[in-house]
Formats: structure tokens, sequence, C-alpha cells
């Protein structure tokens, strides 16, 4: 076969080089976020599909570092941006890589937004965020309730590398947020959709108008909730995620995202300015195959997270014990998520029960995992098997005692992430056991 001959079956020609492009469309999804549907199983349907190389139904991965050109020429043309990825012009893989986009384009369109990035993990998502659109100096609003890395980056590295400053705040007091963002400093609203580990709700629609008003970019972490909330059409500006849990289901990947306007995606791509470009978090082109191919079965893997949480949160609270779980009728925000969530998702995979202490936390941790086969004791969440873990000791550990006890993380709070192997009643069962048998423990010892 001639040289001629390959060139020809290459997405873009010889001719291509010549053309002009548009810069702007860098990151652009292929279809406008304002024409995809709401529903995100459907919106992620709309997406176009890849096809592999040889004609396969999966796209092929593209593991080369660097990229040719066929004219020498077009190489100034694409590090002045004139030429792009929109045509498939690329120059090196921390900038963009074929696969590693197309995954970008999955993650926009389930999250209605115009564009998407994919990082190497969710914490570089975040730090990207705030490192481009906080300056040195500038001040962040932020949940007082969050996962330990971003609770920790926010009140200790920021602070010492830029002397960005935090006001954390209970962001379901409406008035305590408005009153800590500052017009003018304040740059950033940040928040989770529902929080970590406490389950609390936060009102995306009347936040983002309170960020708003004060030229604030509202950050929205939808990590405990993919599927079930869609932050951006509800008015936040942003919206991150720890990829490694339920848009991965499997706890073998570490990934994260950042999803938003075209325009911040692309500053964020910037040659001189942009912090993802410049930090290179950047994806494994084979993670991003392997992601691509989960997200298909996303929706079905979150509604069985979902409804097998609802009917275990249903029965614990029925034996008597203090569970925290969105889709209760007497959690604070039940109506709020009703209001907000997509249809026929459910309320998120995640449930916590309050043990009060953490030597009753462990005990029944243990036995759930050693005897009763019911989970493992395992940070993260969104696995087919149930994770548990004592938030206060575990990922809520770089928290100290007082940050702690305003965010509502007893000590004896077990977060689970609820998961879908074996049959419900069979883990059902296996969680009732358990519980007889702390019963008996609690009784053997006040004796």
């Amino acid at each position: 076969m001639s040289d001629t001959v390959v060139l020809s079956n290459n997405k873009r020609s010889h001719s291509d080089d010549i053309e002009g492009g548009d810069a702007k469309k860098t990151l652009l999804s292929n279809n406008s976020a304002s024409m995809l549907p709401t529903d995100p199983a459907a919106a992620l349907a709309s997406v176009r599909h890849e096809f592999g190389e040889h004609g396969g139904v999966n796209m092929s991965i593209e593991t080369s570092a660097t990229f040719t050109v066929m004219e020498p020429e077009t190489m100034g043309r694409m590090f002045s941006g004139e030429l792009g990825p929109d045509r498939d012009f690329f120059i090196y893989s921390r900038h963009f890589n074929p696969t590693v986009l197309n995954l970008s384009r999955l993650l926009a369109a389930m999250e209605g937004t115009e564009a998407a990035y994919c990082t190497a993990s969710g914490m570089a998502a975040i730090s990207a965020v705030m490192l481009q659109l906080v300056g040195c100096g500038g001040h962040v609003v932020a949940s007082r309730t969050l996962y330990g890395g971003t609770h920790a980056l926010l009140s200790h590295f920021l602070p010492r590398v830029s002397n960005i400053t935090t006001t954390f705040v209970d962001v379901t007091d409406l008035e305590m947020v408005k009153e800590a963002m500052v017009e003018g400093k304040t740059k950033v609203l940040y928040f989770e959709t529902i929080s970590n580990p406490t389950l609390a709700v936060a009102n995306i629609p009347e936040l983002s108008k309170l960020g708003h008003q004060k030229g604030v970019t509202v950050v929205a972490d939808n990590t405990f909730a993919p599927m079930v909330i869609s932050p951006a059409r509800l008015g936040a500006d942003v919206v991150v995620h720890s990829i490694s849990k339920f848009i991965s289901g499997g706890a073998d990947i570490i990934a994260g995202a950042v999803c938003g306007p075209a325009s911040l995606v692309n500053s964020m791509m910037d040659l001189h300015q942009g912090a993802l470009m410049l930090l290179g978090p950047t994806m494994n082109p084979k993670i991003a195959f392997e992601l691509s191919e989960r997200i298909p079965h996303l929706a079905l893997r979150m509604k069985e997270h979902c409804h097998r949480a609802l009917v275990f949160a249903k029965r614990l609270k029925n034996l008597g014990l203090k569970v925290i779980y969105p889709g209760l009728e007497d959690h604070p925000q039940h109506e709020l998520l009703m209001s907000m969530a997509n249809k026929d998702y459910g309320y998120g995979g995640i449930l916590c029960v309050d043990m009060e202490t953490e030597e009753r936390a462990n005990w029944l941790m243990n036995h759930l995992q050693n005897y009763g086969q019911f989970g493992l004791m395992a940070v993260s969440l969104g696995y087919y098997e149930t994770l548990m873990s004592c938030s206060g000791s575990s990922t809520s550990s770089e928290m100290n005692s007082e940050e702690k006890e305003l965010a509502g993380i007893s000590p004896g709070l077990i977060r689970m992430s609820i998961g879908y192997i074996g049959t419900l009643e069979q883990k059902w069962t296996q969680l009732e056991k358990a519980l007889t048998k702390l019963k008996e423990h609690d009784l053997s010892h006040k004796n």
C-alpha cells in the first residue's frame, strides 16, 4: 500500500493543513449544550459515536504522546491556536489527546455543559479550577461540609502558596452564604451537590442566583450524584467530578473532570496562563478508553445503587437507627432534592448510619465485613460492593474536632456506599443479622 493511500485514510487530509480553523471551537462538543436532551442518559446517547480506526464499534486508543503534521508551516499555526483538536489537529497528548477528548465530550453531554476536560484525578480537577478562577489574594466561599482533601486544599494549601482565603459556611443557610460573599473579592462559591459525608443537599438554583448577583463563579462538585442531579442545568457555572467513584464504578481507576463553559475550559488550556495546560494533570488515554466503555451503563448502575440505598435506609430507620438519607421524607432537604433531581434516578447511592461512638461503628463494620460478607471497610464509593468507612477518622480526618462538629460529622458516623452485588434481600439479611449481633454486644457490655 502506498503512502498516498495510507494518508487518505486519516480523518484530515494534506489539504486540511492549508485551510483555516477556529481555535475558539477547540473544546466544544458536537451538539450545542442547550440542544441536548435534559435526561443525562438521553444526552449521552446523542453524542457522536467514535468508531475504531478500522471500523470497529469501539473507538481506537490513541497512545501517541506526539503527533505529526503534513506541512512544516502547520506546526506554527497549531501553536498559535489557529488549528486545533476540533479539526483533528493534535500537537502533544498533555495538551489534547483524541481518546481523552472523546471522554470529555461524553462528560460534557452528561452534565449539560458546553465543554469538559478530563484529568488524572478529582483533586486535580478541583485544584485546577480554583487556581484558574481565583488569583493570588483572592477569596472563596465554600461549604463547611466537604471531602477532607478539598477542605485541606482550601484551608491549608491555597492560603500558603497563593494567599487565597476561604470562608466556610453552612450552605443550607442562604443568608449566611450571601453575607460571606464580598462583591469584587470573592471569586468562587464552592459546594458539593450532596455533601460528603453528611448528605446535606445544596439548593443549587438559589445558591447560583446568590453567587451570580455578587459576580461569583458557582462551582459544584457532583461526585455523589452523577445522573441524579445536573447542577449546570440548575444554574451552576462549573461542575467537577471525581470520576474514580460512581462514574468508573470499578474502584480501579483514579480520574477527574471539569465540566463548564467552553470559554473557561479553553482558558484552562491556554499555553501561557492555563492551569490545566501548565500543571499537566493529564489523563492516560488507556484510562479514558476504559471510562468511555463504562459510561453507557452508568444510568443503570446509578438506578440500582439508589434503589437499594432507599430500601435499606427505610428498613434501618424502621429498626430505630439514626439514618441519614436524602430519600427519606424526614431528611431536611428531601423536598428540595425531589424538586431538583432528574426523574427516575433516585436520591443517591450513599446513606449514613450514626452509631454515636466510633467503637460501636467499628464493631459493626468489622462484623459486616469479616463475619457477614455484607460489604468492605474501605474509603471511596460507587463500587459494586458496599463500601463502609467511619468518616470522622478516615475521609474527613483532615478536619479538626471543631470543624467536624460544625460540619455535623459525629464520631460514630458510618458512610455506606451501597453496592448492587447479590440480591437485595440477601444483602439485607446480612445487614440485619449484624445489627442483631450488635444489640447482643451492647447488652453484654452493659451487664
